[in-house]
């Protein structure tokens, strides 16, 4: 199918090394496609959390854990998807190595229902809010009254599925309500592995 890249040049180095040529080639020929179709485009719509995999201009990588109710990934078309941003630390890790280096993986894992998972990469582009809103009016509200500060945009590159062979079963459980967006460092975790407390040791001694 045009546009898709059937793998880098390591992969393809990889497989003539160790002999998986041919069930690499059907994996692409089966499974990679350069688009969403209909089946991909609902289980998007009902993902409640995703990890996004970027890395800077050096090839540092970074991922990151995303999450809100089902649709916060937003399918725009076939061909883009997109995912809001929020206030947060104020580092900015994965929007900062977006800014020097657009290659974005974006995996989904269904834990609960169908325990299969969907990777999509692409290219990525961050904008404002506002811009978003005026561009896209159907994005979803906040149900949380939490505004995003911008949104990151993915052009979609290759999208495939990820097999189901180790993906546990998980069980949803009741969580007290969460402090959205707050600043309160216990709400947020605290220095639950104690770098604070080592760091401030190191400066001390």
């Amino acid at each position: 199918m045009p546009g898709i890249r059937n793998g880098s040049d390591g992969e393809r180095e990889l497989q003539e090394r160790y002999g998986t040529d041919e069930r690499a080639q059907r994996f692409y020929s089966d499974q990679v496609r350069d688009r969403l179709n209909t089946h991909m485009i609902d289980f998007i719509r009902r993902m409640d959390m995703a990890f996004i995999a970027t890395s800077d201009k050096h090839g540092e990588c970074d991922s990151s854990f995303r999450a809100g109710t089902p649709g916060f990934l937003h399918v725009i078309d076939d061909h883009t998807v997109a995912y809001p941003e929020y206030r947060g630390n104020g580092v900015m890790a994965s929007l900062g190595n977006i800014l020097e280096n657009p290659h974005v993986g974006i995996l989904m894992i269904d834990f609960v229902q169908d325990l299969i998972g969907l990777h999509v990469n692409g290219t990525a582009r961050i904008v404002d809010d506002a811009l978003m809103r005026r561009c896209v009016p159907d994005l979803p509200a906040e149900p949380r009254g939490r505004i995003p500060e911008r949104w990151v945009v993915v052009d979609v590159e290759e999208a495939y599925i990820h097999c189901r062979k180790h993906i546990p079963h998980l069980v949803p459980a009741h969580r007290e309500a969460r402090q959205w967006g707050t600043d309160n460092m216990r709400a947020k975790g605290g220095d639950y592995f104690h770098a604070k407390e080592e760091n401030n040791a190191l400066v001390e001694s």
